[in-house]
């Protein structure tokens, strides 16, 4: 049985008539037939007692009327409801996030997001890049923002990118460096306060150092921290320098950003989804905003 079938069965018994019932369906009189016709044959039994003057209901007909009654008021209830599911946004999104884009970019973006969508709400997870991924992956989250891609079942997209640069304690030496300038020879022979192997940072780090000029593997670090809080702190208490996101050096009164010839590195930043997946419909309408917010860009996928 499908719903075509039933429907058209439906308006016969209402109408009391194949002509009356197409007319009300706005199709012809042979495709109502066809559909009842069909029903019965699949049933293996008469619906309708057809004559010359009108449709009448057999006792299988009966029971069934009463059944296909409940299963199309179903579906309709079902349709009204999803559609004012996915016109009316509203409930928690579930969102991961590492430090970075969560830190100093996602709030800007749900900020903005909520005045156009003022009932829906965000349940904001930070984490780090590779945590971020497998909450998507693994359905715990329905968006994350990350700044580095590791494999898995996803789609990213760039959102948006952030400055590295290299910062210092604010120190009477490095104060004299901002002031007039340093050599990337001498800046690369400071000590150095790194993240953990393996994170974004890290990656992001070296990748700045061989801009550099400089061999990742020939840094005197000084110290290596698990997050990017901690790194701030080391450098703050005069530990070390550290390459880290403009943004989060400007937002240390105690660090100093210190400007070096030639070198101008941009860091992606990724917003993600679930490959294949279906977003709620509020989680759609914050994909697609937070796409365009700060940029705009091709998908890439790993």
């Amino acid at each position: 049985m499908d719903f075509r079938q039933l429907e058209a069965f439906s308006r016969v018994v209402e109408t009391g008539s194949f002509s009356r019932a197409a007319e009300a369906l706005g199709v012809s009189q042979p495709t109502v037939s066809a559909h009842v016709t069909a029903l019965e044959r699949e049933l293996g039994l008469t619906l309708i007692a057809r004559t010359t003057r009108e449709a009448g209901l057999t006792e299988a007909g009966r029971l069934l009327f009463e059944y296909a009654g409940q299963m199309l008021a179903l579906r309709r209830q079902a349709g009204e409801t999803l559609h004012r599911f996915a016109t009316d946004l509203s409930g928690t999104v579930v969102i991961a996030a590492s430090t970075i884009p969560g830190r100093y970019f996602v709030p800007r973006l749900l900020t903005a997001f909520r005045k156009r969508h003022p009932d829906v709400k965000f349940d904001l997870r930070m984490t780090d890049s590779a945590g971020a991924v497998r909450q998507v992956t693994d359905r715990e989250a329905e968006i994350g923002f990350c700044g580095t891609l590791p494999g898995g079942k996803y789609v990213a997209r760039e959102f948006a990118n952030d400055q590295l640069v290299l910062v210092a304690p604010n120190l009477p030496k490095y104060r004299v460096w901002r002031e007039e300038g340093v050599s990337l020879r001498r800046a690369a022979r400071e000590p150095f306060v790194v993240r953990e192997e393996g994170s974004g940072t890290r990656r992001e780090t070296e990748l700045f150092l061989r801009a550099m000029g400089v061999d990742p593997t020939g840094v005197n670090i000084a110290a290596q921290a698990s997050s990017n809080e901690e790194v701030e702190r080391l450098v703050e208490e005069g530990a070390g320098v550290a390459i880290l996101s403009k943004s989060a050096a400007e937002e240390r009164e105690k660090l100093l950003t210190l400007e070096l010839p030639g070198i101008r590195i941009r860091r992606k930043l990724y917003l993600l989804r679930r490959k294949n997946s279906v977003l709620s419909p509020s989680a759609q309408v914050l994909y697609s905003f937070a796409e365009g917010f700060y940029l705009h860009s091709p998908e890439l996928t790993p």
